[in-house]
C-alpha cells in the first residue's frame, strides 16, 4: 500500500499542474490497424490496462475513415496528415500506372518505382508517393529541433505517418527484425532491439492463456478443405516468422522499440515538444489470418490492452508531459462463415467472375479483343483500369460492355467512371451522412485512380478462395471498414464522450492547437476538435 502511494504522489509531482493549458513535451499517436469502432466497443468493459486509461481521456467512438478505399496505406496517411486520400494522393495500398515502362504495372504506396530493381513485390521503400506533410512535418518547419520518430510493424504504416522528413523512421522487415530506408545506418539502439528480437523468435511460444471474455468465442469454423479458424492460442513453432507477425509478440516488439527510442533520444525532455508515432500492426494479421471474431481476435486485444498499458507506466515513471491519440487506419468484417453461424446468413464471398483476370476474359470474348489484358486491377473490388493500348473506340467499348456487365450482377453495388467520381464535389459534412460516391470522391486523385470503381455490397467479402490465404478483410465502402475509434488522453484532460460521427483527418488540426501550430485551413481537410469539456475550447479562436 506504501508503495501504491508514493508511485501515486511520484506521478501527481512529475506532470505540471498546468499541463492541460500548457503544450505537451511529447505527442504519441498510435494507429492500430483494422481497430474497428465495432471491436472497441465489442471488448470496452474489459479493458483494464492501456485501453481502458484511454477511455477515461475524450472519446469518439464512432471515429470515421471517412472515404471508400478503407485500406492500410490511405487510412495512415489521413492520420497525421489532416488529409483525406484524394489529397495525400495514398489512393490505395496499390494502384497501377500502364503508362510505366516497367513490366510490373502495379505501383505499391510506399516504393519508389524509378528505383533500379524495385517492383510492387520486392520494392525500394520511400514516401515519395505522400504529396502532402505531416504533423512531425510541419513541426519540424516551425522548430527544426523538433524530433520527429515512427515506427511500426508494416513500412506502409511507419512512412505514411512519419513522413519525409522523420529523423527516424522503422518498421519490421522479417525475420530480420527492423529496418528502414535503404542506406540507413542502423542506430546501437535497434541493433540491440533486433537481437532481442532475434532471441524472442528463436524461442517457441507456448501460447497464451485464453481470457474469461474470450470463453464464448472458443470453437471452430470450418472454411474448407480441413482449414478451421476460431480456438487458437497463437502457440508458434521457434522460428515461425509468419505465426509471430500474426501474434501480439508483434505489437510488444514495436512498443519495446518505441519506449527505446522515447528514452534513447530523451524525446519529451528537451524545451520544445517532440512527436513519435507508432503502428500497431498485429490485430490486422490476425483479423485477416483467423477473422476477428474468434479466440484470435479476443487474445489480440487483451494483450493489446496490458501491452499499452505497461508503455503508458512506462511514461509515467520517466514523468514525461505526454498526449496520446489512438485511432486506426480502417475497420474489419469477420469471415462470412462464422457470420453464418451468427445469425448472418446472407454473407457471402466474391464471385470469382469479378476478378480482374476473369473480368478481362469475359469482356474480351464479349468485344472481340481477346488475347491481351484489358482490365487490371489489385482484387474483386476497387479501382479497375482499362488498358491504354486500345483505340478510343475500343476503350469506350471495353468501359461501357464492363459497366454493363459489372451493375447487373447481384453482388455489386455500385460501378461509377472516373468522369462520374472526377464530378463531385470534396464531401463535407457529417461523414456518416455521406453518399458511396462522396466516399469514392474523398478517395479519388485524377492521375492515380482507375477508370471504373468497382463496390461490391455489403457483406460480401472480396476473397474467394479462403483455403489458399487470408481468411476477412477490409476495403469495402461500408460502416464496418470505415468506423473506428478515435480516443485523446493527457493528464488533467477531463473525460467527456462524443458518439457523433469525427473523421481520422481531424487529428492532425487537433493535435496541432494542442501544440500553439497553426494550419492553414486550405492545406488539410480535417477540422479541430474541441478537447476541453464544457466550456472554453482547446481550438484556436475562428
Amino acid at each position: 500500500m506504501l508503495r501504491k502511494v508514493a508511485t501515486a504522489l511520484l506521478l501527481a509531482t512529475a506532470i505540471p499542474a498546468t499541463a492541460q493549458t500548457t503544450p505537451p513535451k511529447l505527442i504519441v499517436a498510435i494507429s492500430v490497424d483494422q481497430f474497428s469502432a465495432d471491436l472497441f466497443s465489442e471488448y470496452r468493459q474489459y479493458y483494464s490496462g492501456g485501453l481502458k486509461r484511454l477511455t477515461q481521456g475524450v472519446v469518439f467512438p464512432k471515429g470515421y475513415q471517412s472515404h471508400a478505399a478503407t485500406e492500410t496505406c490511405p487510412g495512415h496517411s489521413t492520420i497525421l496528415t489532416g488529409s483525406r486520400p484524394s489529397r495525400t494522393g495514398i489512393i490505395a495500398n496499390t494502384w497501377f500506372d500502364l503508362s510505366t515502362a516497367r513490366e510490373d504495372k502495379a505501383v505499391y504506396c510506399a516504393e519508389d518505382e524509378s528505383q533500379p530493381g524495385s517492383n510492387s513485390g520486392n520494392y525500394v521503400a520511400s514516401p515519395i508517393h505522400l504529396k502532402v506533410p505531416t504533423l512531425g512535418g510541419r513541426m519540424k518547419i516551425a522548430n527544426p529541433t523538433t524530433r520527429v520518430v515512427s515506427v511500426a510493424g508494416k513500412d506502409r504504416a511507419a512512412i505514411m505517418m512519419g513522413g519525409p522528413t522523420a529523423d527516424q523512421t522503422w518498421w519490421i522487415g522479417g525475420a530480420q527484425g527492423f529496418v528502414s530506408y535503404k542506406g540507413v545506418v542502423t542506430p546501437p539502439l535497434v541493433a540491440k532491439i533486433n537481437d532481442a528480437f532475434a532471441a524472442r523468435l528463436a524461442q517457441p511460444n507456448a501460447g497464451f492463456d485464453l481470457p474469461q471474455q474470450c470463453v464464448a468465442k472458443d470453437f471452430p469454423v470450418a472454411i474448407g478443405a480441413g482449414k478451421s479458424v476460431g480456438t487458437g492460442r497463437f502457440a508458434r513453432a521457434a522460428g515461425d516468422f509468419k505465426a509471430f507477425r500474426a501474434s501480439p509478440e508483434q505489437d510488444a516488439m514495436t512498443l519495446v522499440l518505441a519506449a527505446g527510442a522515447i528514452e534513447s533520444m530523451a524525446l519529451g525532455k528537451q524545451a520544445q515538444t517532440d512527436i513519435i508515432s507508432i503502428g500497431l500492426s498485429a490485430t490486422d494479421y490476425v483479423g485477416h489470418t483467423y477473422g476477428t471474431e474468434g479466440t484470435e481476435s479476443c487474445i489480440q486485444i487483451d494483450r493489446l490492452d496490458r501491452e499499452l498499458g505497461a508503455f503508458f507506466d512506462r511514461l509515467d515513471k520517466d514523468g514525461i508531459d505526454y498526449a496520446v491519440v489512438l485511432t486506426a487506419d480502417h475497420g474489419g468484417h469477420d469471415l462470412p462463415e462464422r457470420h453464418r453461424e451468427n445469425a448472418m446468413p446472407m454473407e457471402n464471398r466474391v464471385d470469382a467472375a469479378l476478378t480482374p483476370k476473369a473480368l478481362s476474359a469475359t469482356i474480351g470474348a464479349m468485344t472481340g479483343l481477346s488475347g491481351k489484358t484489358l482490365i487490371w486491377g489489385d482484387g474483386p473490388a476497387g479501382d479497375l483500369y482499362i488498358d491504354k493500348g486500345l483505340t478510343a473506340a475500343q476503350r469506350a467499348k471495353v468501359e461501357a460492355e464492363t459497366l454493363k456487365l459489372l451493375r447487373a450482377h447481384p453482388q455489386v453495388e455500385a460501378a461509377y467512371t472516373k468522369a462520374q467520381i472526377a464530378a463531385v464535389p470534396s464531401p463535407s459534412g457529417p461523414p456518416e451522412s455521406w453518399s458511396l460516391l462522396q466516399e469514392a470522391r474523398a478517395s479519388f486523385d485524377p492521375a492515380r485512380s482507375g477508370d471504373i470503381l468497382l463496390l461490391l455490397k455489403p457483406r460480401i467479402t472480396p476473397i474467394v478462395d479462403p483455403t489458399k490465404g487470408y481468411v476477412a478483410t477490409h476495403g469495402s465502402p461500408w460502416d464496418y471498414d470505415r468506423r473506428v475509434p478515435i480516443l485523446f488522453w493527457r493528464h488533467g484532460l477531463t473525460h467527456f464522450e462524443q458518439p457523433l460521427g469525427v473523421e481520422t483527418v481531424d487529428i492532425m488540426p487537433t493535435l496541432a492547437a494542442l501544440i500553439g501550430l497553426p494550419v492553414p485551413k486550405s492545406e488539410i481537410d480535417g477540422r479541430c476538435l474541441d478537447l476541453v469539456a464544457g466550456e472554453g475550447s482547446s481550438c484556436p479562436a475562428q
